[in-house]
């Protein structure tokens, strides 16, 4: 136990005492018996530290400016690059026509609709016909300096591997391969219209260069029902666009615009697919103005296929997402019509 006794002041400051009292063989001042520590400030020499304060406060002012310090320093070390400041996002564009996507004076898909044989409008380009532009030609002259890139990177990798003359026969094979397909398709299809039997058209023999693509989608054709167009021309007069869509019909019960894709690497998201869905979203809003066609479509299905005959990846389309890929689609439209009008713009001007 400690008790302070006043033994003295000096100035106003308090100094107290310790008196130690013993408790049967307990010690309370055993801090006093401790030997007294070794202050680290005591080896400082602090005339030496004092003068070097005093110099350091009164040495004038650095005559360098920033501006000099900048020069020494990109001297020395290169130019400084400076951060940009951060911007609030990327400029979201908005089409100027933004026209809608579905028809609202058309009349809503019943269920009468569905029977008989699916559609099948063939595309008619007649000489006296002005030509409309594709969706596939559309999207492929609008495409943005990266997808360019990208696309010439991998066919400078393919050319390096194969030669000229091999990547030209692989592109064909290619493209033989997607006709084959789609063909191969559309048959399964009609037939299943047609027949009351969907497991014969199940166990049919198909050729060998689409055998595993018809195996990849096979677990997809088991919930595709009620099939209403395979093969069939659409057409957006206003907009003046058309393209032939693969199909129309009812997957897991939701009407949709279909599009068969055939693919040598995995596809297992949307973002893989690249520009498919504005292609889906393309046709669906030219088959809801196009009067050949009594209904609406709202949604849609990428249906990604592969040779080794591995499960294929059906990517559903919401109504909400094909209404996002409309509005890029719109936004890619008014880029190609500006590319014409400043070529034509461009031609006048040289044959001037």
């Amino acid at each position: 136990m400690f008790i302070l006794k006043r033994v003295g002041c000096v100035g106003s400051i308090m100094i107290p005492q310790c008196t130690s009292l013993f408790v049967g063989n307990f010690s309370a001042c055993h801090c006093l018996s401790s030997p007294k520590r070794h202050s680290p400030y005591s080896s400082v020499d602090s005339e030496r530290y004092s003068s070097l304060v005093k110099a350091v406060m009164s040495s004038k002012v650095s005559s360098q400016t920033p501006e000099n310090l900048q020069e020494e320093d990109e001297h020395i070390y290169g130019p400084v690059v400076k951060a940009q400041k951060p911007s609030s996002g990327p400029e979201v564009r908005v089409p100027k026509n933004l026209h809608p996507f579905l028809n609202c004076e058309e009349t809503v898909e019943t269920d009468e609709a569905e029977s008989g044989p699916p559609a099948r409008i063939l595309l008619n380009r007649g000489k006296d016909r002005s030509p409309v532009p594709s969706v596939t030609r559309i999207l492929q002259q609008t495409l943005s300096p990266e997808q360019i890139f990208y696309l010439e990177r991998w066919k400078r990798k393919m050319i390096a591997q194969l030669g000229e003359e091999g990547f030209k026969e692989y592109s064909q094979n290619l493209f033989r391969q997607g006709k084959l397909f789609h063909s191969a398709v559309e048959d399964t299809l009609m037939s299943d219209a047609t027949s009351m039997d969907k497991e014969s058209s199940e166990k049919a023999e198909y050729q060998p260069d689409v055998q595993g693509y018809m195996e990849s989608i096979s677990h997809v054709l088991a919930d595709v029902s009620a099939v209403r167009a395979t093969e069939s021309t659409v057409q957006h007069a206003e907009l003046n666009y058309l393209g032939i869509m693969d199909c129309v019909a009812r997957y897991r019960g939701v009407l949709c615009l279909i599009d068969w894709k055939t693919s040598e690497k995995p596809k297992p998201f949307l973002s893989n697919t690249f520009d498919n869905p504005i292609q889906v979203a393309a046709y669906a809003g030219a088959l809801n103005s196009d009067g050949n066609y009594k209904y609406q479509v709202e949604n849609g299905l990428i249906v990604v296929a592969y040779k080794d005959g591995s499960p294929a990846h059906a990517h559903q389309l919401s109504s909400e997402l094909m209404l996002k890929y409309w509005t890029t689609w719109l936004l890619r439209l008014e880029n190609f019509t500006e590319q014409r009008t400043s070529q034509a713009s461009s031609s006048f001007v040289e044959k001037r």
